[in-house]
């Protein structure tokens, strides 16, 4: 007997379970659907909430339950150190990619000086940007449940057109955390295409340029559709630029006019006073010409259009000299695009939409809300996914995740699932321990997160690698799946240029209903999987450490006193004493208490060593 489903929300009859398109944003987040009558996409509006949701989350003092969107937003400037914002910036990033950004966040970033992924420190908490943003998703996907009323299981996610296969991976790995099975990761701009009606139909040729300036970041793409494809010919912009620091301009603006400098040093409150003003006059000045409020007895603000234009022109231009290099790199002038397209709230500011227009020779296209295009977008491929538009011709996707075993037991994506297929990818890897000259590879199929749950496909051994310290040597891993499903899998070590491949047919005999099984399996254990996967993470971590660590003592002893010396000893045993425990918030306080403690001796030994290889010498 086939099942029907009624959606309550509409009355209307559900043939297929739904697929929403999410827009997981540095900002601001949104979920779409396609709506079962009209079958347009529309962004959920749950009980009159809005269809943005902040990507922010607050941790209570009391240990309650996280809070998520609005409600932890007001928490940014009251309670900064337990309130994360701006995590997809983290997504897929060790400490050292973050640089000096590290220290601009109100929150605590671990630094274990390793190529590790960052972990954030909320009192005696440590969480992963990919926890976090599992947290930001759960919520998007209980306003879908509740508003539509009916279970929402799958997604669409989309990404910036720049993250690599980490920061995709680990979006992939958030919301299969917060119970979505995420049936593919689709870039921003493509699906900023998609909602502007651009690729529905597979005979239309186009190039365009998607230029999406947000509330914190700027991105500039050129797409290339051609025969229902979309190919990214080029992508730039600015991480750390947008609608925020056109508020910030005109605060320092009202700061310096009104000589308020002391004032806002003194008042935490007055500064985010001044902030929500700013923001407001922002708005009011898309659409008027002069902004005028009330701040204290003594100080009334305004500010006029030409003003805002003259303090915000800068930033505009950088956005502009990012599109003048997007398109020198796609090897394109100006007059060669079909459309620009507008995305993200910042375009509403007319000085953006005239500067690009006038750069790109034609009117900018801001028919859709700015806010919601990309979700939009979004739920249209979950559509064309479905199989709900038939007229668009979907290519074949490697039915299971295909990756490599790594320290620990654990599975390192390499194909994730729902991949075009043909297609090609590739991580790179090192050594653990000094002298390695083989390295035992792996293959694995499947959706979960420890080996031993999944399927192994293939084992060979990349023998001859050149005997160097532990992390020197450098191994590519390349897996190459092409058009029949048939994987090849390649390790080459490239300082030698030694090289070993195998041949596997990745299917390896699996039913249709063993992979659905495998599937359901990976979302039902998913947070005992990412538990685990957690707990071996912050193992290696901790042994990683302790092994620099000693090497450091070893070789640099004759610069530490011997008081130095017993509490390294005395932290790394305390640090080895954690890894029985299971518990990887104790181990991860462990290595952050060594990391503190170490941290002076090795900048002390620093500096000795500049000194001596000034002179001539130096040390190990």
């Amino acid at each position: 007997m086939a099942k029907v489903s009624i959606n309550l929300s509409t009355g209307a009859l559900q043939q297929e379970e739904i697929i929403v398109g999410i827009d997981l944003g540095t900002t601001n987040s949104l979920v779409a659907y396609i709506h079962p009558e009209s079958r347009q996409p529309i962004a959920i509006n749950d009980q009159g909430r809005g269809t943005i949701v902040p990507s922010v989350v607050h941790f209570p003092a009391d240990g309650a339950a996280p809070l998520v969107g609005t409600d932890a937003k007001d928490y940014l400037e009251t309670d900064p150190e337990r309130t994360i914002y701006s995590v997809k910036r983290l997504l897929g990033k060790s400490y050292r990619d973050l640089g000096n950004h590290a220290g601009e966040l109100g929150y605590k970033v671990i630094d274990d000086d390793s190529e590790g992924l960052v972990k954030i420190r909320v009192e005696d908490r440590f969480y992963s940007p990919i926890e976090l943003s599992s947290e930001i998703l759960k919520e998007l996907r209980a306003r879908a449940e509740h508003a539509l009323k009916t279970p929402v299981n799958k997604a669409v996610i989309t990404v910036p057109a720049y993250f690599n296969d980490s920061q995709r991976q680990a979006t992939r790995d958030a919301g299969r955390l917060a119970g979505l099975e995420v049936l593919r990761i689709v870039n921003e701009p493509t699906a900023a295409a998609l909602a502007y009606g651009i690729g529905l139909n597979p005979e239309e040729e186009k190039t365009v340029a998607v230029y999406d300036l947000g509330g914190g970041t700027f991105d500039i793409s050129i797409l290339s559709l051609h025969q229902g494809i979309f190919e990214v010919l080029s992508t730039n912009g600015d991480t750390y630029l947008g609608g925020d620091d056109f508020d910030r301009a005109i605060v320092n603006h009202w700061v310096h006019r009104h000589e308020l400098q002391q004032a806002v040093a003194d008042s935490p409150q007055l500064k985010q006073r001044l902030r929500l003003l700013a923001e407001q006059a922002k708005r009011y000045l898309s659409d008027n010409d002069l902004f005028g409020a009330q701040l204290d007895q003594a100080n009334n603000l305004t500010l006029n259009r030409t003003e805002f234009d003259e303090l915000i022109r800068p930033l505009v231009e950088r956005t502009i000299d990012s599109c003048r290099r997007a398109l020198h790199d796609a090897k394109l002038t100006a007059d060669k695009l079909d459309a620009v397209l507008l995305v993200g709230g910042s375009t509403r500011v007319p000085l953006v939409y005239d500067s690009v227009s006038a750069f790109f020779g034609q009117p900018a296209n801001a028919s859709l809300n700015p806010d919601e295009v990309v979700a939009l977008g979004a739920a249209i491929q979950a559509d064309i996914l479905a199989g709900n538009r038939r007229d668009i011709l979907l290519l074949d996707v490697t039915p299971l995740t295909l990756g490599i075993e790594t320290m620990g037991g654990l599975m390192d994506p390499i194909i994730p699932r729902n991949s075009k297929i043909p297609t090609k990818a590739g991580r790179q890897y090192t050594t653990s321990v000094d002298g390695q000259v083989n390295m035992k590879i792996s293959v694995f199929q499947g959706e979960r997160d420890l080996v031993k749950e999944n399927r192994k496909l293939a084992e060979f051994d990349l023998r001859g690698i050149p005997a160097m310290p532990a992390g020197l040597p450098k191994i590519d891993v390349n897996f190459i799946l092409n058009a029949d499903g048939i994987l090849k899998v390649e390790a080459i070590e490239l300082r030698s240029g030694t090289q070993q491949s195998v041949e596997i047919k990745p299917q390896y005999g699996l039913t249709d209903e063993q992979v659905e099984q495998m599937l359901m399996d990976s979302l039902t254990h998913a947070k005992d999987d990412v538990a685990a996967r957690m707990v071996i993470e912050a193992r290696t971590a901790a042994e990683q450490m302790l092994y620099q660590v000693d090497r450091f003592v070893q070789n640099n002893g004759q610069h530490l006193t011997e008081e130095e010396i017993t509490q390294t000893r005395q932290k790394a045993e305390a640090l080895r004493g954690t890894l029985i425990s299971g518990d990887k918030d104790l181990i991860y306080r462990a290595v952050d208490d060594l990391e503190e403690l170490t941290r002076p001796f090795a900048e002390r030994v620093m500096q000795i060593s500049i000194k001596q290889a000034m002179s001539g010498k130096k040390i190990i």
